[in-house]
């Protein structure tokens, strides 16, 4: 004879896992998440710092009326100028290197390698949507991302503490 069984199973405690009983696991292996974490922070400083760099040139542009350039001839006098900052209308220097769209150009370029390090953490990690986007914001508002990069940098080492057992996938 079969004995009778209930229809619905006692659950397991699970005491590795989150307080909604589910066992956390990442997407890579620690050492996976340990690089992209070094990644973000390296970016994050940069991009934070370029954004700081371009308020400054904004700053310069439009409250002054100035670009910074390097080389190139003073359009006014003809003498051959070395670096600093001229008339951005009318042009004050002719020839040179124009370092304020030098810097708006980099800072664009690396806001996306910026992006691509917080998908990386953020997919590794298997983090809400919500937390893309603000490692998303800590490259276009200034002074942010040295926050972010200081808070989400504790989170992972927190979350790596209290889940040794969640990233050994191999």
């Amino acid at each position: 004879m079969i004995e009778p069984q209930p229809a619905i199973q006692p659950q397991q405690s699970n005491l590795t896992g989150s307080a909604n009983g589910k066992k956390r696991r990442f997407g890579g292996t620690e050492a996976q998440i340990r690089s992209a974490l070094k990644f973000y922070k390296v970016l994050a400083y940069l991009t934070g710092s370029m954004l700081l760099l371009l308020c400054a040139e904004l700053i310069a542009r439009y409250a002054f009326g100035q670009y910074l350039f390097a080389g190139g001839t003073n359009a006014v006098t003809g003498q051959p100028h070395g670096f600093g900052f001229a008339d951005a209308e009318p042009a004050g220097v002719i020839g040179g290197l124009n370092l304020s769209v030098a810097v708006l150009i980099v800072h664009g370029w690396m806001y996306v390698v910026y992006l691509i390090s917080n998908f990386r953490l953020w997919s590794l990690m298997r983090w809400p949507f919500a937390k893309l986007i603000i490692l998303a914001l800590g490259g276009v508002v200034p002074f942010l991302s040295f926050f972010v990069e200081k808070k989400f940098h504790a989170d992972v080492d927190a979350e790596l503490a209290a889940n040794p057992q969640a990233p050994q996938r191999y």
